[in-house]
């Protein structure tokens, strides 16, 4: 069996710990972690047009990945900086935005792809800083797969702004879902927060999981990557 290793990693829109945009260093960051799947969060600008934080033909030309199309703004390669890479070849049976309840620019993207002949539902998301609000996000987030027409293995990762895995994440254990036992991942100079996390159905087997810690990810980015492998009966 082979396994697939997925990856989450909030970009901090490009800009590092030194304060500068280099978009070119979070390529190489991918290049580091080499996973078949990753999930970025705040991948896009913030204000005007929602420019995506890496430039397409960076993407195409610098890197193994292309970005999941969701239907979201021409310049952006997500929703709400929320957006999923794979490998170029993967095949993208669907994909869509996953609306959820908030105050804030917040959301999901989901994919259900085919990847070394197995299938795979993944979502990447980035929740609210407070309590209510993210748990209300959660259950939305619940409601949709509870809601699928077909079920798949899924994994849900991504910047879920809870440092406890009590509260509003213990829900997902109601779902048949767990949560990886992930290290921390923020802040990158000196992880202390497990802000980031990867959730998994109870048909995936987790064969090794943490973070990917650098002199690179220490300036790329506020948060470290969090890896995954994982194998799908």
């Amino acid at each position: 069996m082979h396994a697939i290793k997925v990856a989450t990693y909030n970009i901090r829109k490009a800009v590092g710990t030194d304060r500068r945009r280099d978009p070119a260093r979070i390529i190489e960051v991918l290049r580091e972690i080499d996973a078949d799947i990753v999930a970025l969060q705040e991948a896009d600008r913030r204000f005007g047009n929602r420019m995506s934080a890496l430039p397409h033909h960076m993407l195409f030309e610098q890197s193994d990945y292309v970005p999941v199309e969701i239907g979201g703004r021409p310049q952006s390669i997500g929703w709400h900086g929320n957006a999923l890479l794979v490998r170029k070849g993967t095949e993208v049976r669907h994909s869509e935005i996953v609306p959820l309840p908030t105050l804030e620019p917040r959301g999901a993207v989901l994919a259900e792809i085919i990847i070394h002949g197995r299938s795979l539902r993944i979502i990447g998301t980035h929740l609210d800083l407070s309590g209510l609000w993210r748990r209300r996000q959660i259950r939305a987030l619940l409601a949709r797969l509870d809601g699928a027409t077909h079920h798949l293995p899924t994994v849900l990762m991504g910047d879920f702004n809870q440092w406890s895995d009590r509260g509003a994440l213990s829900e997902f254990a109601f779902h048949h879902h767990r949560l990886v036992k992930t290290p921390p991942s923020f802040h990158s100079t000196r992880p202390v927060a497990r802000l980031d996390r990867i959730i998994v159905s109870h048909d995936i087997d987790v064969e090794s999981c943490g973070a990917h810690d650098s002199a690179l990810t220490k300036r790329a980015s506020d948060h470290l990557p969090l890896w995954a492998s994982l194998n799908i009966a």
